[in-house]
């Protein structure tokens, strides 16, 4: 399907997401430091997409912003593990940047959905 035909779907983008950080945190070698940090981003960066979900089934314009918020909440956080990763596993910088970017882009998604229900009011 041409890049133009495509259809935009969230809610599959935040699953990939969080599959793609299930995926890189196998990756990781295991020690007591990474086992903390894996823990967190594997709960910060999967749980992106299950609040978008229940954003989907909100039962009112105010429950879906909330879950919204979460979503913006949960990717800031994903942030900040990515980063503490990068830390401890400076050989893994590469791909926590692309990691990283994807997860300022949902940010970014998550803040102009905020802005544009805050203005539509």
């Amino acid at each position: 399907m041409p890049k133009t035909e495509r259809k935009y779907d969230l809610e599959e983008r935040t699953a990939k997401f969080g599959e793609t950080i299930i995926d890189f945190c196998r990756g990781i070698k295991r020690d007591a430091i990474s086992e903390i940090l894996i823990k967190q981003i594997v709960r910060s960066g999967t749980s992106i997409g299950a609040n978008y979900c229940e954003a989907n089934g909100a039962s009112s314009k105010r429950d879906f912003k909330n879950k919204i918020y979460l979503c913006k909440k949960e990717t800031i956080e994903t942030k900040h593990w990515l980063r503490m990763i990068a830390k401890a596993n400076p050989d893994r910088k590469e791909e926590i940047r692309k990691l990283w970017r994807e997860a300022q882009e949902l940010t970014l998604i998550f803040s102009r959905i905020i802005s544009s229900i805050e203005h539509s009011v």
